[in-house]
């Protein structure tokens, strides 16, 4: 987090501490940035300052709030994290707007954090819209979103919220990060940083996950595989049903326990008079969860492969910085033989090529089928290379 942004932070949390809701303070905010700029973690940086009880530090980062806000685990913080696709007003209303109406229980302030808040439609953004106009006097509501552009937050939401922008750090920064506990090389933790525009979490997967870096390898390959018949749609496939299968597993786990503790709530495999009567509406209850997983795998494999097209996009953008001798550095360095190969179609090819990669995203964004959105993608770059 970069020492502006903490030092405005700071001083709203020393000014809330001292009472004085003026200009440093205020009830609702808006953390903006690049996905890996931080924005959640600030956050939470932000509330474990409003929490803090060191007497002569705000935000000490060792007091039992301090830790507590951390590790999520505060009873007072809730750090809410959709991953559905839409953030429905049910949603916001249980888990937005209810909980910040209660009052604290162990400290001063209810912090609400909602990451993703980009997810909101008119309809659940127009249900916050009361709250942040009238918060509750202990209540902090805190959205994360990419920007504060009315394609990612309705206006009426911006325009009655405290926006702090948070930057994307560098790579030197990110590589810090990385290699702070000795276990990811100096090298592979810049090439990491790099090749995923500075985020923090991707490069910390990246560097240390293997799946993750041959997911990458073949969606970079697929710019060479343009140039050799078929072969690049039959790539298409192979990525889309590895993507598939990566994102399914992460969520399989977390699933099952979720599930489980549903059908633990509902007393299912209990015996006894007046069970059966009251296991009636466990069948819709149980529907619901298993439509609310299928809308989160959706959103996952939709997020991952957005990614990998990302990745793509980059590679072409080294090929058109090298074609037009920018003296800039590259997004994959690694790959600089390839985006030479690259550069050869030209400035305006590689302008398309990029345009066909945003146009892919924007499908798949849309709900058009990914083999169908990334085939179409190819089809587009291979014209644009000039390949018959």
């Amino acid at each position: 987090m970069g020492g502006q942004v903490a030092e405005q932070l700071r001083a709203a949390a020393l000014a809330a501490r001292r009472g004085d809701e003026g200009s440093a303070m205020t009830h609702a905010w808006l953390f903006t940035g690049p996905p890996g700029s931080g924005r959640s973690v600030a956050a939470l940086a932000f509330a474990a300052a409003l929490e803090c009880e060191d007497p002569d530090v705000v935000g000490c980062g060792r007091c039992p709030q301090c830790l507590a806000v951390k590790a999520r685990t505060h009873g007072d913080v809730l750090f809410i994290e959709p991953r559905e696709l839409v953030i429905s007003v049910k949603t916001v209303r249980e888990e937005v707007v209810f909980p910040a109406a209660m009052q604290p229980t162990v400290s001063r302030w209810r912090v609400v954090i909602l990451d993703n808040a980009d997810r909101l439609n008119e309809y659940s953004g127009n249900a916050l819209l009361k709250t942040f106009e009238e918060p509750p006097a202990h209540s902090v509501i805190i959205l994360c979103a990419p920007s504060a552009d009315p394609e990612d937050v309705i206006p009426t939401l911006v325009s009655r919220s405290r926006h702090l922008y948070i930057p994307l750090p560098r790579v030197d920064e990110v590589a810090a990060i990385l290699t702070r506990d000795g276990q990811i090389s100096e090298q592979a933790a810049r090439l990491a940083a790099s090749a995923t525009g500075n985020h923090v979490g991707r490069a910390r997967r990246l560097a240390t996950d293997k799946e993750a870096q041959q997911r990458r390898s073949s969606i970079l390959h697929l710019a060479e595989l343009v140039y050799h018949g078929d072969q690049a749609f039959i790539a298409v496939t192979d990525i889309v049903k590895k993507t598939t299968r990566a994102a399914e597993a992460q969520l399989t786990e977390e699933n099952e326990v979720e599930m489980e503790k549903l059908r633990t709530a509902l007393g299912m495999g209990a015996k006894g008079r007046g069970v059966q009567k009251a296991q009636r509406g466990v069948a819709g209850q149980l529907k619901g969860l298993e439509d609310l997983q299928k809308k989160r795998k959706t959103r996952a494999i939709r997020d991952a492969l957005d990614m990998s097209l990302v990745d793509l996009a980059g590679l072409y953008r080294d090929a058109l910085m090298l074609a037009t001798n920018a003296q800039v550095g590259l997004i994959h360095p690694d790959m600089q033989p390839l985006a030479q190969d690259l550069a050869k179609v030209g400035p305006r090819g590689l302008a398309a090529c990029i345009d066909a990669v945003m146009e892919a995203r924007h499908a798949i964004d849309v709900n058009v089928r990914p083999e169908a959105a990334m085939d179409a993608m190819v089809g587009r770059i291979r014209l644009a290379s000039g390949v018959s």
